[in-house]
């Protein structure tokens, strides 16, 4: 099956012929463009202050992402990737349905290819999550 062509320059999603549509992610994305990639990006406010609890990590380092993507001339739809570390992924599965509407609230209705994984802990002590980030920025 030949992968359908990006409308107006902006990624779009990838779904397989007979795949259930999945929920909160794309299993692949397609863009052309400039490429704006982020380092991994936790949940610390601009005095690298943490908040208390998985969901208001996760909220500020979506906030973190779309600031820099804003700095490289980008929007939450242009995002193709988003991977996530996280250190309990029993926390993180307890709170989808917050984790879900912080997601919106910030990211909009756009939902990038995901990848979730639990790791031992991040550099930073604090950090429940940190989140990598993918765009694809239109020419």
């Amino acid at each position: 099956m030949r992968p359908p062509r990006a409308e107006a320059g902006l990624p779009r999603p990838l779904l397989p012929e007979g795949w259930p549509r999945p929920r909160g992610y794309a299993n692949g994305m397609l863009a052309r463009g400039a490429l704006l990639v982020t380092g991994g990006v936790v949940g610390w406010d601009a005095d690298e202050r943490f908040p208390e609890g998985i969901v208001a990590q996760a909220r500020q380092a979506l906030e973190n992402i779309r600031a820099i993507l804003a700095s490289g001339g980008a929007e939450p739809r242009h995002l193709v990737r988003l991977t996530w570390y996280v250190t309990d992924m029993d926390a993180y599965l307890a709170h989808l349905k917050p984790l879900g509407a912080a997601y919106r609230d910030v990211m909009g209705p756009h939902y990038p290819a995901m990848a979730l994984v639990q790791v031992v802990r991040l550099v930073e002590p604090a950090a429940l999550v940190e989140i990598e980030a993918t765009a694809v920025v239109p020419d």
